[in-house]
């Protein structure tokens, strides 16, 4: 009896030790290896500094963040080129009958700007439309000195653009001046033209000099006002994973990460709203 009882202890005590030995990334052993962001260039800012903190936090993990647009930053996340896609606007039905998922990080405010030496600071939803459809062609219809409107937008695929049009319903209605790849592109030519309009991410318009973000039925673009859902031209910041696919170790604790409220100030600091509570 001694004997029995002295080897179930013993058996006991092994698998104790072997049990404490096993230890997965999540249960504390160092993080380690790689993570692909691909998708929305709106959304480098605010991915870029969580993916810099994150990998000053975690030595052993690089997080690189790619562009190419939402519609490809879908694409990634569907066919799994990439660990985590982005996407500057909500996902659509027939993208989540596909099992993908839609995660807000963020909010952002789709900035409405002129050039800096434009008199025009406040325009309707409704004379937005107007204008970027042709049907307000001079900017003495709205308040301003007379001269032609330059209007200025983004790329087919373009999240920013899918945005703003879905907003303001002008859904293959533009009629732009020119159709430009990336966000800083739109902002540099508003710069460069007394008479031009475009839109652009919040994140990227503040701090910016030559151009103004005017305000939106006397609604200015801010933080306050996109949370609080006075401002009406936003759109959500999505990192878009799909159902059932598994995500390694070093995904899963950035993505964890990035969605909580420990990245709040980060979100903050790169000029987006953040949504965790």
């Amino acid at each position: 009896m001694k004997k029995l009882l002295a080897m179930l202890m013993a058996g006991a005590m092994a698998f104790s030790l072997a049990a404490c030995g096993d230890k997965s990334p999540q249960s504390g052993s160092e993080l380690s290896g790689s993570v692909m962001c691909l998708g929305s260039t709106s959304m480098s800012k605010v991915m870029g500094i969580l993916a810099e903190q994150f990998g000053t936090d975690n030595s052993g993990v690089t997080v690189s963040v790619e562009g190419g647009g939402s519609s490809a930053g879908v694409e990634a996340a569907s066919n799994g080129t990439a660990d985590l896609g982005l996407a500057s606007r909500a996902l659509k039905d027939e993208e989540k009958e596909q099992g993908l998922v839609e995660n807000i990080v963020a909010l952002d405010g789709i900035a409405i700007i002129v050039n800096a030496d434009n008199a025009v600071a406040d325009l309707s939803v409704e004379q937005i439309a107007k204008i970027f459809t042709g049907e307000i062609t001079d900017w003495s219809e709205v308040g301003g000195e007379a001269g032609e409107i330059a209007v200025i937008g983004r790329e087919a695929g373009s999240g920013t653009r899918d945005g703003f049009e879905s907003i303001t319903e002008t859904e293959d209605k533009c009629q732009l001046k020119q159709e430009l790849t990336s966000t800083g592109a739109v902002i540099e030519a508003v710069r460069g033209n007394a008479a031009a309009i475009g839109y652009a991410s919040l994140s990227e318009v503040e701090g910016q000099d030559g151009v103004s973000a005017i305000t939106v039925d006397g609604v200015e673009c801010s933080e306050s006002t996109i949370l609080d859902g006075t401002y009406k031209i936003q759109r959500p910041f999505v990192i878009v994973t799909k159902e059932g696919a598994e995500m390694s170790a070093q995904t899963k604790a950035f993505f964890d990460w990035a969605m909580s409220t420990d990245a709040a100030d980060l979100i903050r600091q790169a000029g987006a709203v953040p949504t965790a509570k």
